[in-house]
C-alpha cells in the first residue's frame, strides 16, 4: 500500500514531504553507518534542568564492547526511587540515548524515577544478540547497584520507542521467563516486534518515516547473524514470535494505523489481554511511525504524547507506588 499525503491526518500533512524523503534516503546501510558517525563523532551530552546527568560504563556480557550508560535521576529527590530502563529507538540500526532526552524528562517530570539508558550496540557494528544483551546486561546491573543508584531493587519499568520498543518487549519476556527482574509495568510504544512483516503482501506499507522497505533493512541486519548461521530465529530477537503471554506486566503502548508496525502492535494488545494483562492501548487513525515525536505541534501528536505520560502517572501510582499485580491486587 502507498500511503499518500490525501490518506494522513490534516494536521499531519503538512510534513510529509520531508518525512516521506527519509525512508528514501535511510535505506542505504552506507547513509546509516555515516549518520552513526557523525552522531557519535559530535554526541554531547544533553542537560536537563533539575536532573543529575551521569554516565557508566561496563563490560558486555560477551566480553568483546564497552557499554556506556547514561543515567538521569531527579535532583532534591530523596530515598529509593523506581528505575526506568529506557531503550532508545532506531530500527536496531542507528540511534543514541542522547535523541530520546526530551521523552526521558518527561517520565521523570512526571513522576520521579532514574532513567537508565543503553548505549546499546547496533546491528551494523554486531547483530543480535548483541543489542538484546545490552540492555537485558543494563537491567541485571542495575538489580545489582540498586544501593549505589539509590534505586529499588525491584519493580523496575521498562520502556521504548519503536525498535526501543522491541527490545523493551524482549528485555521484559526474558525476565518473566527467568524472573532475574520483577517488572512492574512496560512501555514498548509502537514496538518492532515482527521480523515477518517486510515479507508479509498483505502488510507491506509505503509511509513516511519507516517503511516496508527500512523494516527490511532493519531487520536484516538485526538478524544477520542468526540468518548466517541457519539458526531459528527466537523470541528474544523478534518478540511477536512468542506465543505464551501468561505471566506478563502491566502494558502501555499505541500505534498509528498507517505505519508497519500497525499490526504486530495490534496483535501483541490481543495476545496480551487474552491472558487478562491489564493493557493502557490506543491506535491513532491515518497516522505515520513516531507520529507522536516527528509531528510537531499537530493535535494527535499532542494527543499521543499526553496518552503516554498520563498512562504512566497511572500506572506508576497503581502498579509501582502500591504495588498491585496486573489484576490491581496487592502483592
Amino acid at each position: 500500500m502507498k500511503v499518500t499525503k490525501d490518506m494522513l491526518r490534516e494536521d499531519l500533512r503538512s510534513l510529509y514531504g520531508i518525512l516521506n524523503f527519509m525512508p528514501k534516503i535511510l535505506r542505504f546501510p552506507r547513509v546509516v553507518k555515516l549518520l552513526n558517525y557523525v552522531v557519535e563523532r559530535f554526541r554531547q551530552a544533553k542537560v536537563i534542568e533539575g536532573v543529575h546527568l551521569e554516565e557508566r560504563t561496563i563490560r558486555s556480557s560477551d566480553g568483546t564492547a564497552t557499554l556506556r550508560l547514561v543515567i538521569y535521576r531527579p535532583e532534591n529527590v530523596s530515598g529509593e526511587l523506581p528505575a526506568l530502563l529506557y531503550c532508545h529507538g532506531g530500527g536496531y540500526i542507528m540511534g543514541n540515548p542522547e535523541q530520546s532526552v526530551e521523552m526521558i524528562e518527561k517520565f521523570i517530570k512526571t513522576r520521579p524515577c532514574v532513567v537508565i539508558a543503553p548505549d546499546y550496540r547496533k546491528s551494523f557494528t554486531k547483530p543480535f544478540p548483541a543489542g538484546f544483551d545490552d540492555c537485558y546486561d543494563t537491567l541485571l546491573w542495575a538489580r545489582d547497584h540498586a544501593a549505589e543508584l539509590g534505586i529499588a531493587a525491584t519493580r523496575f519499568i521498562v520502556a521504548g520507542h519503536s525498535a526501543g520498543g522491541g527490545l523493551a518487549a524482549a528485555v521484559t519476556l526474558k525476565a518473566r521467563d527467568t524472573q532475574d527482574v520483577d517488572i512492574a509495568f512496560q512501555m514498548p510504544i509502537y514496538p518492532m516486534i515482527d521480523d515477518t512483516q517486510p515479507d508479509d503482501p498483505a502488510r507491506e506499507i509505503h509511509t513516511p518515516v519507516w517503511d516496508t522497505r527500512m523494516n527490511k533493512l532493519g531487520w536484516g541486519a538485526y538478524l544477520a547473524g542468526l540468518k548466517r548461521s541457519g539458526e531459528e530465529i527466537p523470541a528474544y530477537a523478534a518478540p511477536a514470535r512468542n506465543s505464551d503471554y501468561r505471566g506478563f506486566p502491566p502494558t502501555i503502548t499505541f500505534v498509528g494505523t498507517l505505519e508497519p508496525f500497525y499490526w504486530e502492535t495490534a496483535a501483541y494488545v490481543d495476545a496480551l489481554r487474552s491472558e487478562q494483562v491489564d493493557v493502557a492501548y490506543e491506535e491513532y487513525e491515518g497516522c505515520y511511525h513516531a507520529f507522536d515525536a516527528l509531528g510537531g505541534q499537530a493535535e494527535v501528536s499532542r494527543k499521543a504524547r499526553a496518552f503516554t505520560y498520563d498512562n504512566f502517572a497511572a500506572f506508576y501510582d497503581k502498579y509501582v507506588v502500591s504495588g498491585a499485580d496486573a489484576s490491581g491486587v496487592p502483592s
